[in-house]
C-alpha cells in the first residue's frame, strides 16, 4: 500500500496533524483538506486513493461532499462521526462512505481501517470467472467493471464486490453474516445493517424500479440472492 494517496478532510487541525503522522509513517503520500470545497477541489486535482471524511465541516457538510464526490468518483471513503447512533452512521453509508469510524478514535485504529479498506478495494472479489453475464448485466472483474444494457455502472468498490458475490452465484442465497465474510472480510467491524445500505444504494443503480427489484431479491429471514439476470 505504500505511495497511495490519502485525503484527510476535518476542520480540526489537531486531528488532521495527527492522522497524517500516522499515515505517513505507513508509507502514504497524505494530503489535507478543512472545508467541504477545499476538500472537492483536492479530490479532484489529486485523485486521492481513500478519503477519510469528518461529517461535521464548516459550509459544505461531510455528507454533501461525499454526494458530490460520489456523481463523478468511486474513490473510498471512510467517514468520521461524533454522531453514535445507528441511524447517524447508516445515512453515512447510503451517501456512499465505504465504512466510518466514531469520534473520538485511536490514530492507530483509523491507520488499521484505512489499510483495510484499501485491501478489500484492491483484492479480488472472489476466486472465479473473470467475466460474468447476468441477462443485460456484465461484470469484468479484471477491468473492475460493470455494465447494464450497454451503459457503465458507478459502483463503489464496496458495492462492485457486493454485486460480483451475488452475481457470480444466481439463486444462491447469502445471509448477511456471509456477505460480511466475502465482502467486507474478517476485521470488518461494521454492523448487519450495513450490507442493507450497500444493497439498497446498488438497487438504486441496478434495478428500474429499486421498490420492486428484479435482480438482487430479497429472501425474508435468511439474506438476499441475485436472482438470474432480471430476464
Amino acid at each position: 500500500m505504500t505511495g497511495k494517496r490519502i485525503l484527510i478532510v476535518d476542520d480540526d487541525v489537531k486531528i488532521v496533524e495527527l492522522i497524517k503522522l500516522y499515515l505517513s509513517r505507513d508509507g502514504y503520500k497524505v494530503y489535507a483538506a478543512y472545508d467541504g470545497n477545499e476538500a472537492v477541489r483536492l479530490a479532484r486535482e489529486v485523485h486521492p486513493d481513500l478519503i477519510v471524511l469528518d461529517l461535521m465541516l464548516p459550509g459544505m457538510d461531510g455528507l454533501q461532499v461525499c454526494r458530490t464526490l460520489r456523481a463523478k468518483s468511486d474513490v473510498p471513503v471512510i467517514m468520521l462521526t461524533a454522531k453514535t447512533t445507528e441511524q447517524d452512521k447508516l445515512l453515512g453509508l447510503e451517501t456512499g462512505a465505504d465504512d466510518y469510524v466514531t469520534k473520538p478514535f485511536s490514530p492507530r485504529e483509523l491507520a488499521a481501517r484505512v489499510r483495510a479498506v484499501l485491501r478489500r478495494t484492491t483484492e479480488s472479489v472472489n476466486v472465479g470467472p473473470k467475466e460474468v453475464v447476468r441477462g443485460k448485466l456484465r461484470m469484468n472483474f479484471d477491468a473492475h467493471e460493470a455494465t447494464l444494457d450497454g451503459k457503465l455502472l458507478r459502483l463503489t468498490p464496496m458495492e462492485f464486490r457486493l454485486l460480483g458475490v451475488l452475481a457470480r452465484e444466481p439463486g444462491v442465497v447469502f445471509s448477511r453474516a456471509r456477505l460480511i465474510e466475502k465482502v467486507f472480510g474478517y476485521d470488518f467491524e461494521g454492523f448487519d445493517r450495513t450490507v442493507d445500505v450497500h444493497v439498497l444504494n446498488l438497487r438504486r443503480k441496478i434495478e428500474p424500479d429499486p421498490e420492486h427489484p428484479r435482480y438482487i431479491k430479497t429472501v425474508y429471514g435468511a439474506g438476499y440472492k441475485f436472482d438470474g439476470g432480471g430476464e
